[in-house]
């Protein structure tokens, strides 16, 4: 049986998708949630967060190893073997990483040349298009992973398709602004035809010994993070953004009628931009809601980080509920 895949994705970049993803799974961790989190952006940002520099440097060497993403596919893409089980970086009790790796571009053109070959029935094409999914879930097996959770770039080319390819929810983060709106449209409308062109190739897979991925990509619903609220914009425009973020989710992702003006139930939650708490978190390389007075949060800041974990504690439970994955048993805050 596989581990459920929610991956955070939107086509537009610079919404806080990467510390989204990293404060979720810092506080599945929280919530003893064994987790493994894994980074399939090209830019690294996910594991630029997690891993030091000096770490980073070790990691990402020549020839590539099976502790980035990767470097487990690599074999498969050189035909020199299949795709390796990773080695893991384990961050916390309950926390996993499986690093991301700037080389992983690498792989968009032979994922983009292999999805019309899986129509022809060709093997190696499903081992290719499979290859993301098949690792993921063989560093999740070796951990006792309950969930995964995916940071993927803003695109929408072949790297992004086979990772929704082994996804099962789908959590679109959104900034209240017109190019994340427009990013959201092309959104909904790729991922329903990846979904209907994987369903169409499923039957056509010759060896069933592949474990292949059902492709799912179901939407789980957005999250309106409040990163993109800039000093020079009217507060009259933000939010005229935000009330129409219901209409344009459901008509582009879920291709069902507006919902009722003022109940909105594809909005998963809304997050506060904790300013004064980013720059911290960064430079003490821990979730803002870890934060210490020996980090420096002291004063107004010491109220700052709990309702941060509040937030977080809120959001994350959501989301469990959402996908049916089951709730913590630690009380909520």
């Amino acid at each position: 049986m596989s581990v459920p895949v929610i991956t955070f994705f939107n086509n537009k970049g610079g919404v806080g998708k990467t510390s989204l993803v990293y404060h979720v799974a810092w506080m599945l961790n929280n919530l003893g949630v064994r987790t493994l989190a894994v980074d399939l952006d090209p830019q690294a940002n996910l594991t630029a967060a997690f891993m030091t520099d000096e770490a980073l440097e070790e990691i990402w060497s020549d020839p590539p190893s099976t502790s980035t993403i990767y470097g487990c596919i690599e074999p498969l893409s050189s035909g020199t073997s299949d795709v390796q089980t990773p080695d893991l970086t384990e961050i916390a009790e309950s926390l996993w990483l499986l690093n991301g790796d700037m080389r992983l571009s690498a792989l968009e053109d032979e994922l983009s040349s292999q999805w019309p070959d899986c129509m022809d029935r060709k093997v190696r094409a499903f081992r290719v298009i499979s290859a993301i999914s098949r690792v993921i879930q063989a560093g999740a097996k070796e951990v006792r992973a309950e969930v995964i959770i995916a940071d993927v770039g803003p695109y929408l080319g072949a790297l992004n398709r086979a990772a929704m390819v082994a996804t099962d929810h789908v959590v679109v983060p959104l900034a209240a602004d017109l190019f994340s709106m427009k990013g959201l449209e092309n959104l909904g409308r790729t991922l329903r035809a990846w979904r209907e062109q994987w369903q169409e190739r499923l039957p056509r897979n010759p060896d069933a010994t592949i474990p292949l991925p059902s492709g799912n990509m179901q939407p789980t619903g957005y999250v309106l993070m409040q990163h993109a609220v800039r000093l020079d914009r009217p507060v009259q425009a933000y939010q005229k953004w935000v009330d129409k973020a219901p209409a344009i989710y459901a008509r582009y992702v879920l291709g069902t009628p507006e919902p009722v003006p003022g109940n909105d139930p594809n909005r998963i939650d809304m997050i506060k931009h904790y300013r004064s708490l980013m720059p911290m978190a960064q430079e003490a390389r821990k979730p803002m809601f870890h934060l210490k007075p020996a980090d420096g949060a002291i004063g107004g800041h010491v109220a700052a980080v709990q309702a941060c974990y509040r937030d977080f504690d809120r959001l994350t439970r959501e989301i469990l509920k959402l996908t049916g994955l089951p709730e913590p048993t630690i009380p909520a805050t």
